[in-house]
């Protein structure tokens, strides 16, 4: 069966009979959490398990996802619990998965679009234009006329020649004055490209004001995977001091974007400052909104990837012994994530023709009780000497050509940014399960 006809898969469960109209609750994610794991490692060891690969077609033995959308709905309850003020507007460019999509539109969160493209996928789920923020400072001048023309009126800028293209354009568009943060301990910081300081907003204001322009709220971003609970509370603080030049010039600023930066480890510490930090500096009339991207949805993806080659490597003077693993995706593909947000994904066995266990729950059991560990590094498939996974890797088996290694976390900043680079394909089936009923209801699994 060609991969085309097998994505996306859904597995079915008793869930199904709840109705589509369920609201999630946040006493429900406890049975969940514990059936994610056994449910993702059924999915993927009965697709590799129908995978012949003496007789299979080009492209059926290609890397794979199986993605738990109860994971997402878990990370949704989480953030009620502990940033209940905030509105979560999804950061679509993270991964803009269409199931991942839907059921984040069917939770009623927003969404942080960057370009056409995105805003489209969006308003084509049925979503109201309202619940989108054109979350761009520096805009494509046709990209902002389809905007006005969906009624996207929500929209950030840092400069006073973005302010003369919407004053153009789009004179009607409620804006966010984005300003510089402090992102220094962030994973990939983005103050580097973005933002307003604090000596220049003032300015930016009245410049807003004399050309009529609806300045609504003031925006921040700590940076993509930000790791200091300090970053938040000065940002916040920076925030108010522009809401004060600007209620100073007239206006009236209504929402504070607190933007993204969320990551599942620090995502409680992170979320206990930010809301003393509200609480203390923004009364209860300001709408909160945030731009989580990777929060949601980095956990809930697992991507499994076939050994394609194998090269013996012998040291004599030491008298050892390696290997270098070929796998059938890499660094220009899903593991794109290695080079552009820092990531380092952590190979694990998934199926092995001579190990004694051939089930993912056994195989990772076994690899987790090393003996005799033999060292690998892993490699991508392109000709492309950069194109590495690990440079070291060290497992009880010995694998070979055949063989499968899934990787978790692979949900943030993968996908989205893999390429076709020496016609290796950018586009990977999904299988897609849900661990919770309130996920499956709303997406009818």
């Amino acid at each position: 069966m060609a991969p085309s006809a097998i994505s996306p898969t859904t597995e079915h469960y008793a869930s199904l009979s709840l109705k589509s109209s369920y609201t999630p609750r946040l006493e429900e994610s406890h049975n969940g959490k514990a059936l994610s794991k056994p449910m993702i490692a059924r999915a993927l060891y009965q697709r590799v398990q129908s995978i012949d690969q003496d007789t299979c077609e080009p492209g059926e033995e290609d890397a794979f996802f199986v993605a738990d959308m109860g994971d997402i709905y878990r990370q949704h309850l989480r953030w009620k619990k502990h940033l209940n003020r905030v509105k979560p507007h999804y950061a679509v460019k993270c991964n803009p998965d269409p199931q991942v999509l839907r059921l984040l539109a069917a939770m009623g969160t927003g969404f942080d679009c960057a370009s056409k493209a995105e805003i489209d996928m969006v308003l084509r789920l049925g979503v109201d234009p309202s619940r989108i923020i054109y979350a761009q400072p520096c805009k494509t001048k046709s990209y902002v006329r389809y905007a006005a023309k969906q009624g996207v009126r929500q929209m950030t800028f840092d400069n006073a020649d973005e302010l003369y293209k919407i004053k153009e354009l789009y004179p009607d568009a409620e804006l966010y004055l984005r300003i510089l943060t402090d992102d220094s301990a962030s994973l990939c910081r983005l103050s580097l490209k973005f933002g307003a300081s604090l000596d220049d907003t003032g300015d930016l204001l009245a410049h807003a004001r004399k050309l009529d322009l609806n300045v609504v709220g003031v925006a921040f971003h700590v940076g993509s995977g930000a790791s200091d609970p300090a970053a938040f509370l000065k940002a916040v603080r920076d925030a108010r001091f522009v809401f004060d030049q600007a209620a100073a010039l007239g206006y009236d600023l209504k929402t504070l974007d607190v933007g993204g930066g969320f990551v599942s480890e620090t995502f409680d510490a992170m979320a206990a400052v930010l809301s003393t930090a509200l609480d203390e500096y923004f009364p209860p009339s300001v709408r909160v909104i945030g731009e989580p991207g990777r929060y949601y949805v980095s956990s809930a993806f697992t991507i499994a990837c076939n050994v394609i080659a194998r090269r013996s490597v012998e040291d004599k003077a030491l008298g050892l012994n390696s290997y270098m693993l070929y796998l059938n995706d890499g660094v220009y593909g899903n593991f794109s994530s290695i080079m552009f947000d820092h990531q380092h994904p952590i190979p694990r066995v998934l199926k092995a023709a001579n190990s004694p266990a051939s089930t993912y729950d056994a195989v990772a059991a076994y690899d987790a009780n090393i003996q005799s560990p033999i060292e690998y590094s892993i490699w991508g498939p392109t000709c492309d000497g950069i194109d590495c996974i690990s440079e070291s890797w060290t497992c009880a088996q010995t694998l070979d050509v055949g063989d499968w290694l899934y990787f978790e976390d692979m949900g943030a900043y993968t996908k989205c940014s893999a390429t076709k680079f020496n016609g290796f394909s950018d586009s990977h089936a999904t299988v897609y399960i849900s661990s919770e009923p309130g996920a499956s209801a709303l997406l009818g699994y």
